[in-house]
This record gives C-alpha cells, structure tokens and sequence, in this order.
C-alpha cells in the first residue's frame, strides 16, 4: 500500500485564523486562539494519521512587518524557517489582508512560488461573497500561481475537507515520520502554559498580553477525594511592577478570575481535574534578553 507524509506548515499574517485553521483541520482544539493579534508565540506542530497517510502540521506566529522585540524577531524566524522545511506551505490571507501588491510577505511568496509547494487559502471566506472571494483568490493566484487555492470558513468548518483532502494528495510518497498514535511534539507543559496565555489574552487589555509569558514550575499527576487530578504550579511573568499589580488586581480579584478560567480551560483540554497555583513576577526587559527568551523557548 503506497503511504503518503509529509510536513504542511501553515504562515500568513496576524489575525489571518491560522490557528483557528489548524482546529478545524486537526477536528479538536489544538492551539490557542483569540481574537487578539500575536497570541501565537510557538511553533506548533500536530498530526493527522492515516492508514495511509500522515500530515504533520506545524502552525507559525503570525509574520510581523516591523519587528519591536527581539522576541517578535524571534518569532520571525520561525517563519522563515518554515519556508525551508515544508513539504507543503498553506499561505492564508482574510478579506482584512492588504491587497498583493502591498502585502507585508508579498516577496517571500514570490520567491517560495517558484518551488511549486504552495496553496493558497483565502480564510473567513463566510465574511465576503462568494463572488468577492473568488476576486480575492484571483489577485494572489496571478501572482503566487499556487499549486491549489481554497476559500473557506476555518470557523464554521467550510472548505475544510475538501482542503484537507488536497493535502493529503499533494504530499510526497513517504513512510510515517513519527508514529502513528502521536498526534503533537509538544508537552503537557507546553499546551498548560499556552491555555494560561490564552485567558490572560482574553481577561486583559492593552499592553498586558503583549508583555506576558507563563512558564510552568510543577506539573504533576496524584489522587484527591474525587479522584485522579494534576497538580499545577505556574509564573507569569511580566515586564513591569505596574503590569503585576493589575493582574493581581484590587483584593487579587483578577487573578483568582485568571486562575478560576485557566483551570476550567485545562480541564476540558486534558479531561481531568487541575488544581491550578498561578504567581505573577516581573522581569523587566524580559522581551529583549536573550537569556529569557531562551528560557521560555524562544529559539
């Protein structure tokens, strides 16, 4: 039986629904996702096995034009780097994507298109008419000329299976890479830290959410009266003293709402109960030292 793998990297701009994509796909939560730009930090790979296929899919940050931080410079490279190792790139665009010519990532798509290992995807395709996302699809295929093109609905799962499916016959004839009851190549700790984030991106304004990084001290699994539960001890850290206090908040009001929506979060996620110790700590500067960054997996 011949078995097809291969590696599908998904890039395209903040806010395109590249994660909300990847859920879609994957058929479950897999990445975090909220309606702010930036809330993905992390490579993240996941897989779809098959009896004879595997997909090995690996959502990027969102690309950031005019990198602040050596951390958003960072996550670029992630980007860059997932130009290099796919076997086939999913380049999504949204209706609130500027036009080709004056696209941010318009000249890496230029150069990538030559090797013949793109499709094109314009996402929230329910937010425009049909006639206005084949307009939009027209624009990028005249310049990307892709392999294939897709409009879709990463949030109402349109389009997606017959995506899905073109992926699958677009991959190269190869045994598995990984076996086949994996399904990511991340850790517990990894998607803790991510559901944390995702709630303070959701509980927070501003700048609070762009100045955070939650890293996990314990992570371990015990009994209690009702059962098997996982014991978690988590930091989040931010860059100023100011930025502690308001997410401790007046009485620790803010942080016992963080703690009380990580929690449920994390329970649905790993479908056991968590009993969840959430400490604020400020590390100024953490966003341009390369030893913190380093820290918190910032390759």
């Amino acid at each position: 039986m011949k078995h097809r793998a291969g590696f599908v990297n998904i890039i395209g701009l903040p806010n395109a629904g590249k994660s909300t994509l990847l859920n879609a796909l994957m058929g479950d939560k897999t990445a975090i996702v909220t309606p702010k730009p930036q809330t993905t930090r992390h490579r993240l790979k996941a897989m779809i096995n098959g009896e004879d296929y595997q997909v090995i899919f690996s959502d990027t940050p969102g690309f950031i034009h005019a990198p602040a931080y050596l951390m958003q410079e960072n996550m670029n490279s992630t980007v860059s780097q997932a130009f290099e190792d796919a076997d086939l790139l999913l380049f999504v665009v949204s209706p609130e994507d500027p036009s080709p010519d004056k696209h941010p990532m318009t000249e890496m798509m230029t150069q990538l298109a030559a090797n013949q290992r793109l499709v094109l995807i314009l996402n929230k395709s329910d937010q425009i008419s049909s006639e206005e996302a084949e307009d939009r699809l027209q624009e990028w295929r005249q310049l990307l000329q892709p392999q294939d093109s897709f409009a879709v609905s990463a949030l109402k799962s349109e389009g997606v299976d017959s995506l899905f499916k073109s992926i699958v016959e677009h991959l190269p004839l190869h045994p598995p890479f990984y076996d086949k009851e994996d399904w990511t190549d991340r850790s517990e700790r990894f998607f803790t830290s991510e559901f944390i984030r995702e709630q303070i991106l959701l509980l927070f304004h501003q700048e609070i959410p762009y100045n955070v990084e939650v890293q996990v001290e314990s992570f371990k699994r015990g009994t209690s009266k009702k059962g098997p539960i996982i014991r978690i001890i988590a930091n989040v850290y931010v860059s100023r003293r100011s930025q502690k206090a308001i997410m401790i908040g007046k009485d620790g009001k803010m942080i016992r709402k963080l703690g009380t929506a990580s929690r449920k979060s994390l329970e649905s996620f790993f479908g056991e109960n968590v009993f969840l110790q959430i400490f604020i700590k400020a590390r100024k500067g953490w966003r341009n030292d390369k030893r913190w960054l380093k820290n918190f997996g910032y390759e």
